[in-house]
């Protein structure tokens, strides 16, 4: 294989760097001892960090996140796999108005959607509603999970589908030990990136939220334009260390190589 030179490696070295270059300097500016954004140079603190610890709303908003999260990515590849499987294997009436359908939210502002569900929310009567804030969340997400399935299932090889069926197995046998195993880096990538995408939103939360369900990027959005104190350098750097703590157990105990990509 031809290696790259040092112009190559150079220019590779720059782009990593001015993406990280970013989250390295809010790290850094969140162990100031001072009380306003600025480099530490002669002495570090954790005063921030413990203060991120002492606001309950923060920690509350955290939990919200997750779990919204974690409910919206979930729902999102519920919605995804038998979209995605029916888009790609099955000619109908109506097929490309669903397909068309399910990618529109990556078209439309995050603003319009939010303006639009508040609205709806209002009118059914579920304004403050954590299950209809999932449902948001999910329906924003879910184009990004069925890309990631869709390009799993194009190209798929289903000779070992045809060989479990002519063996006796039923639909629901082949897809739980046939198809879903070999699409599951698709899958799996897919709900990651969803959980990623819900976990980060603020736009569209800020219009359906609620006192009891506001979500930490809406609760940091809230505090910013109040205070320029580091706190919020502070918790975007424990975001960043536990984003990175769950790569690193996920690596080790799973292999990201099998999750992303499918490898054994």
């Amino acid at each position: 294989m031809q290696k790259n030179g040092p112009l190559a490696l150079a220019f590779n070295a720059l782009v990593i760097t001015f993406m990280l270059a970013p989250l390295l300097v809010v790290c850094i500016v969140a162990f100031t001892p001072h009380n306003t954004l600025t480099l530490p140079t002669t002495e570090f603190s954790l005063r921030w960090f413990r203060a991120v610890f002492e606001h309950p709303d923060f920690v509350q908003s955290f939990w919200n996140s997750l779990w919204l999260a974690l409910a919206s990515a979930t729902l999102a590849t519920v919605l995804a796999v038998p979209a995605g499987i029916a888009i790609t294997r099955h000619e109908f009436p109506g097929r490309g108005f669903l397909n068309g359908l399910f990618l529109s939210p990556l078209i439309i502002p995050h603003l319009v959607l939010g303006v639009a569900l508040l609205r709806l929310f209002a009118l059914i009567g579920g304004t403050g509603s954590f299950g209809w804030l999932v449902a948001a969340h999910a329906l924003i997400v879910t184009p990004y999970t069925l890309r990631l399935v869709v390009a799993a299932l194009v190209g798929f090889d289903r000779s070992a589908e045809h060989a479990a069926l002519s063996l006796g197995a039923s639909q629901a046998t082949v897809f739980t030990r046939v198809t879903l195993p070999m699409i599951l880096p698709g899958v799996t990538g897919g709900w990651m990136l969803a959980f990623i995408n819900s976990f980060d939103e603020v736009t569209m939360s800020i219009f359906v939220t609620s006192p009891s369900t506001v979500t930490l990027p809406v609760r940091m959005y809230m505090y910013a334009t109040e205070s320029i104190d580091p706190l919020m350098a502070a918790v975007s750097a424990l975001m960043v260390a536990l984003t990175a703590c769950a790569m690193v157990l996920l690596d080790r105990v799973y292999g990201l190589d099998r999750v992303l990509v499918g490898r054994k």
